[in-house]
């Protein structure tokens, strides 16, 4: 019998019309939408659907405009399959709110309100402190590690994220980061790619949005998981609300263990994930985690049915 995880990508992932083919196709994708233009007062489905661009990737819109086109696409799955159920739940940084709504610790309203706080705070935290980031392909952790802290009396620089055993992004103040991605690449790195973004987030120059996040997750009503999320900042099961509503504000100053979270599903027997939500990012890293398992995406009617027609045939 197979184990399904359920995945679900980060910011970054948007882009202008996403969702559209869903909301068209699925009332549980449309009922989504309606819900998040009602309790955010402001119409995500427009921004997904028409954009502009702009608009759509300022932090403040991207993130929730994410959370509802992947929870929109995992509804409308389903509203078609609904006896394929995950044994855990897990998603990329802004991800793991679409990953926690999916096991139960939210409900809908509650993750829409906290994605939106999320995000203003964020942005926040990025105008108050300059900040950058850079991918790092093919150099190994220690040298990326010694890097770091080499680079670090230069200001604070540290790492974002470890995607997969090729891929790591560090992040921090510009001078430091520079630094360490030269100190990479004289150690070998393939590539140090500079990243388009508007500062050093899963840094501690987002301790503003952190410490605010933790009083902002006092007030919200959580539930203890009834699928295990495998959580971000520890890559271990969670499912004790307590620990989410600690995790939480930790997870925006804290470094990303996504390598390390996909290799706790597989470890519990994990032999299939659907990734739901815009673009393949998560089944592109999971292609150099773990190339021999299956990674599905479901993005519009099209994939979903190709999901589908796959499951039910059991390739």
């Amino acid at each position: 019998m197979t184990k399904f995880a359920f995945i679900f990508p980060g910011q970054g992932s948007q882009a202008v019309g996403m969702g559209e083919d869903l909301y068209s196709n699925f009332n549980a994708a449309k009922e989504i939408y309606e819900q998040a233009n009602k309790i955010l007062n402001k119409d995500i489905a427009q921004l997904c659907f028409k954009g502009p661009e702009d608009a759509l990737k300022e932090t403040i819109n991207a993130q929730s405009a994410i959370v509802a086109t992947s929870i929109a696409a995992y509804s409308a799955f389903k509203s078609v399959c609904p006896e394929i159920e995950p044994i855990c739940t897990l998603g990329h940084s802004l991800g793991e709110y679409c990953a926690m709504y999916v096991s139960g610790v939210m409900d809908f309203e509650t993750t829409m309100k906290a994605i939106q706080e999320r995000s203003n705070l964020m942005d926040k935290a990025t105008k108050l402190s300059k900040g950058t980031m850079a991918a790092i392909l093919g150099a190994k952790d220690e040298d990326i590690l010694s890097s770091v802290e080499e680079a670090s009396n230069l200001g604070l620089v540290q790492v974002a994220n470890y995607n997969d055993p090729t891929q790591t992004v560090i992040t921090g103040e510009i001078e430091a980061v520079n630094k360490a991605g030269e100190l990479i690449k004289e150690k070998g790195a393939r590539k140090v790619i500079p990243l388009a973004v508007s500062g050093g987030f899963h840094s501690k120059l987002m301790n503003s949005a952190t410490d605010g996040f933790k009083d902002f997750v006092q007030t919200l009503n959580l539930n203890d998981a009834k699928i295990p999320v495998i959580t971000n900042v520890d890559a271990k099961s969670t499912l004790n609300k307590e620990d989410f509503r600690q995790k939480m504000p930790n997870q925006i100053n804290s470094s990303v263990m996504w390598k390390q979270s996909i290799q706790n599903a597989l470890n519990n027997g994990v032999d299939c994930f659907i990734e739901f939500g815009q673009g393949k990012v998560l089944a592109g890293l999971n292609k150099k985690i773990c190339p021999e398992i299956k990674t599905y995406n479901i993005f519009d009617m099209q994939s979903l049915n190709e999901v589908k027609d796959a499951l039910l045939l059991g390739v």
